[in-house]
């Protein structure tokens, strides 16, 4: 957490509240509500910290409303190439004007494939060891480190998967939605790493989708009910 994490927070929070007073509010930085209105926005006011403290260009803001149903709204934002990701469930999703459109590599071989790790030693050990195994099916692995951009460039095609544990409502609430109205789709699983359960979420056109879930192994890893809480 830094001080442009909780003013980003505080300044989302409070223009939120001020056209939408009765709604309930989940942010990273720990601004949490319960609304009357059956709306709550999930926020990241500042995904890829580490990326910012760094001065690697590649960071958004992500904010999603959602409803019972899931995700109903979702924007993510990238400051650094002025680019802004938005989608409504049933209506789309664009950039810049332009329809977003999952990519259509035919086979997971050919996939390029986004992932994260850990910040715990012991996890990311696992991690490691676990996608040294994937290194070989697919035509590489990216880490860029902002699960939420990860996601949005999945739904613009310029990564064709997406496979990360230990994620929060906040990571994917606004990317998952994205990717569902660019015709891509997505699941959550659960694994043991660095000794207790994490879910993880997979994402793709449908064939990636689902090598990534076979790749999995039903040994390793189970669908869950529904995505985490928060």
């Amino acid at each position: 957490m830094t001080a442009a994490d909780r003013a980003s927070e505080a300044l989302i929070d409070r223009r939120i509240r001020e056209v939408r007073p009765d709604d309930g509010m989940l942010g990273e930085e720990g601004a949490e509500r319960p609304g009357t209105t059956g709306l709550r926005w999930v926020v990241d006011p500042l995904d890829g910290t580490v990326n910012y403290l760094y001065r690697i260009p590649q960071w958004c803001v992500s904010v999603a409303c959602e409803d019972a149903d899931g995700p109903l709204v979702g924007v993510v934002h990238d400051p650094n190439r002025r680019e802004t990701f938005v989608g409504s469930r049933d209506a789309g999703a664009s950039v810049g004007g332009a329809a977003l459109r999952i990519g259509e590599v035919a086979d997971l071989g050919g996939a390029i494939v986004a992932t994260g790790f850990s910040y715990e030693h012991a996890v990311r050990a696992d991690q490691g060891r676990s996608l040294a195994g994937l290194l070989g099916g697919v035509r590489d692995l990216r880490r860029f480190g902002a699960a939420a951009l990860d996601l949005a460039w999945v739904a613009d095609g310029r990564v064709d998967g997406y496979l990360e544990f230990g994620l929060q409502p906040w990571d994917w609430a606004a990317g998952r939605l994205l990717i569902a109205e660019a015709g891509g789709t997505s699941s959550f699983h659960d694994v043991v790493l660095g000794g207790r359960s994490q879910t993880g979420l997979v994402a793709g056109n449908r064939t990636v989708h689902d090598g990534l879930v076979g790749w999995l192994g039903t040994d390793w890893t189970h669908e869950t009910e529904g995505p985490p809480g928060g």
